[in-house]
């Protein structure tokens, strides 16, 4: 007697699995948009928007790696698509949207610093994910692209709520930019945060801070957001340094 094949039921348990796939994706995709968008608003000339999306891909960037890890829902395909997305996001909009504020009226210098960007947040990435699994989970080597892409949106969005053009501080973007692209690519190290462990009790100033800060936000986001991703960027440097200062004293 032949074997008798398994009866078909709607219920597929595989289907369920690459349904849940979906979740982090879907944030993946709306940062994708908010990259995008904020391509379009520069483009149009709303500058401020176009700051504000880069923002709000940053914390979309950030959710969707913990909902798969959440949902157990890592896949070669999330973290492909996951880097695809965060070049458009963080690698391509603040170079364009940096160039069209300010950069445009320099001529070669200003495209070049914006390609200088760019490119960093694209080779950046790419060593990202060829080190993943050797690297030291609580540094990041080189200012993770979202960081870089915040310090650059975020000097645009200061600068418009104080009433300031960017032809009025065209050297100051460029410099930053170009700082951003080639930090992005250094060797420094970064603190990743990673290690934090939020079960963990806390010292009392600790709470104390993240009042203050939460307070500062509301107060004025754009300089709070700003101000932290400027003392981000220098952190690095500071680490270097105290390092090198600490293998010459030995």
């Amino acid at each position: 007697m032949s074997e008798l094949k398994p009866r078909k039921t709607l219920f597929n348990p595989e289907l369920k699995r690459r349904g849940i796939y979906i979740l982090p994706n879907l944030f993946t995709t709306a940062a994708l948009f908010a990259g995008f968008f904020a391509i379009v608003q520069a483009i149009q000339g709303d500058f401020e928007r176009a700051a504000m999306a880069i923002f709000i891909a940053m914390v979309l960037d950030g959710l969707d790696g913990r909902v798969a890890r959440l949902t157990h829902t890592q896949s070669a395909f999330g973290a492909e698509y996951d880097s695809l997305s965060d070049m458009v996001s963080f690698g391509v909009a603040p170079a364009l949207v940096m160039y069209e504020w300010a950069l445009h009226d320099m001529g070669r210098l200003g495209w070049i610093a914006a390609f200088i960007y760019c490119a960093g947040a694209a080779l950046r990435l790419a060593r990202f994910n060829t080190t993943l699994e050797v690297m030291d989970k609580r540094f990041f080597q080189g200012m993770p692209s979202p960081a870089a892409a915040a310090l650059v949106s975020g000097l645009v969005w200061v600068m418009i709520a104080s009433g300031i053009s960017g032809g009025e501080v065209r050297w100051l973007a460029c410099g930053l930019t170009i700082f951003a692209g080639v930090t992005m690519v250094s060797n420094i190290r970064y603190y990743s945060f990673k290690d934090i462990n939020l079960r963990k009790s806390v010292p009392f100033f600790v709470i104390a801070a993240i009042a203050l800060a939460l307070a500062l936000g509301a107060y004025s986001p754009e300089i709070t957001l700003f101000g932290f991703f400027a003392l981000y960027s220098l952190s690095g440097y500071v680490l270097a340094a105290l390092g090198l200062f600490k293998r010459k004293s030995l």
